[in-house]
């Protein structure tokens, strides 16, 4: 079974385990729990208290904005985790107490299962034909090891834009004001005020020359 078959399967599998898990609750509590309405139970309440007033309420809107921006912030973080497993097993590539290149039992030699399994999950290309080919197995490990060790500065490189791109976000919203939750108002009264003096018409000077 191909590494991609393997994926999908998997996928499958928690999709229906998990829709089944959520049906099977959904049935069982329908059997199993108490039917008694009745007309005060089928009220809107909420926390058990009964409602006083409209249920019309205008909130502020800086609820909002801290919950997008929480949001925005929070789905970011899923990013690390296929970082982290890029780079985790990038790195087990360039250790050196990985062995690279083994002695099959007819003599030939071929790379570590250890090694062809970590190459095969990144999606690096195993062909022994053209990593093996015309050169000594020294030259042969330090080659693929180097290779290695690339990959792991290019993950380093891709985290360290990644959290340039997020930190430069983090400064625009907190200049902004949008991380207080009272956002102040004189700067921007100030701002207005000096918009509003650049615009008036230059006040003419008179020189005592001219008479």
């Amino acid at each position: 079974m191909s590494l991609s078959t393997t994926i999908v399967a998997y996928l499958l599998l928690f999709t229906v385990g998990g829709f089944g898990f959520v049906f099977l609750n959904i049935v069982l509590g329908s059997l199993l729990r108490p039917k008694n309405a009745h007309e005060e139970k089928l009220e809107i309440y909420e926390c058990g208290e009964p409602t006083i007033g409209s249920s019309f309420v205008q909130f502020d809107l800086r609820f909002y904005v801290v919950a997008l921006l929480f949001i925005i912030f929070e789905v970011e973080v899923a990013f690390f985790f296929p970082w982290a497993v890029v780079f985790g097993k990038s790195t087990q590539l360039a250790q050196s107490d990985v062995p690279v290149i083994v002695q099959a039992a007819d003599g030939q030699e071929t790379l570590g299962p250890a090694y062809r399994g970590l190459m095969t999950e990144l999606g690096l290309p195993t062909d022994e034909a053209s990593l093996l080919s015309g050169k000594d197995a020294a030259e042969k490990e330090a080659q693929i090891k180097s290779a290695a060790s690339k990959l792991v500065w290019t993950c380093i490189a891709d985290i360290g834009v990644f959290f340039a791109v997020l930190l430069v976000g983090f400064a625009y919203v907190w200049k902004r004001g949008d991380l207080d939750w009272v956002r102040s108002t004189a700067g921007h009264a100030k701002k207005a005020s000096s918009a509003e003096n650049g615009w008036r018409d230059p006040v003419p000077v008179v020189s005592s020359s001219q008479g």
